[in-house]
């Protein structure tokens, strides 16, 4: 029989997830985005992990300033105070160029420890960007004793092995992108391994190629692996994914996924 779900994954699916906090709200990966997820009933947020110069961690998609902020400079060269220093509301802009509400009011790249610390009841899915990010961030999550409520997912399969190590175990990871390719390959004949990992959190496609599919899904399920599938940024889609059953949707836009799952019935929030 498949193992039991990893207390991340222990929530009634379909799983809402907040893509970089929701970069349609705010200016994507600040606290002030993951707060505006937070308050439309958001459980479960997705950012990612870059390391200062001086080691600490921060929540960062890109590995430079230049296109989201108003400084220039890789983070892995700055110290934390000079990350810190740059306007993280500088580039947002809700129609196209108009306007830029949250230039100058002191947005800043956060420390990923504050996004965790802010909202302890949310569960947040994490991607080490770089494999110099791993040990830290394993670290801080034993530091915090958060391993129930964080995941891990990568484009790496080096690195969530490593983090596997680390945790002793008690990490919830997703597949890196050789094992999803097993994972598909796989998949056609029916059957999926779980190759180590608690969860498949895969795009709609690999190029041309349909990677979420009826099959696709149905084989995850049979082994036990939940399903979630990022960025889907519109309804159709939305509903598509869910009728196939996947169990998880990440999206930049977390008002219209609640607004699809209320048409359903469903909650970001509900706990069954």
């Amino acid at each position: 029989m498949p193992r039991s779900l990893h207390p991340f994954l222990d929530h009634p699916p379909p799983l809402a997830i907040a893509h970089r906090g929701g970069a349609e709200e705010a200016p994507e990966n600040t606290l002030e985005a993951f707060a505006a997820a937070v308050a439309l009933g958001y459980r479960y947020l997705e950012t990612d992990a870059h390391l200062t110069r001086d080691g600490v961690l921060v929540a960062f998609h890109d590995p430079r300033l230049d296109e989201l902020t108003d400084r220039t400079g890789a983070i892995a060269e700055l110290t934390v105070a000079e990350v810190e220093a740059a306007d993280a509301g500088h580039v947002f802009s809700p129609d196209g160029g108009r306007s830029f509400p949250f230039r100058g009011r002191g947005l800043s790249v956060p420390r990923l420890e504050a996004l965790l610390t802010r909202w302890p009841q949310v569960r947040v899915n994490i991607d080490p960007k770089h494999d110099a990010s791993v040990e830290p961030l394993a670290a801080l999550i034993e530091r915090l004793g958060a391993w129930d409520r964080v995941a891990f997912g990568a484009f790496s399969d080096r690195r969530l092995r490593r983090i596997q190590a680390l945790s002793g175990g008690r990490a919830c990871t997703s597949k890196g992108p050789r094992a999803v390719a097993v994972a598909r390959a796989s998949a056609l004949s029916g059957r999926m391994p779980r190759q180590g990992a608690d969860c498949v959190q895969v795009p709609l496609r690999t190029g041309a190629i349909p990677l979420v599919t009826a099959g696709f899904v149905r084989a995850a399920h049979r082994a036990g692996l939940p399903v979630h599938v990022w960025t889907v940024n519109d309804a159709p889609t939305m509903h598509r994914l869910l009728d196939l059953g996947v169990d998880g949707v990440m999206t930049d836009r977390p008002r219209l996924l609640r607004d699809v799952l209320a048409a359903r019935g469903l909650d970001p929030a509900d706990d069954g």
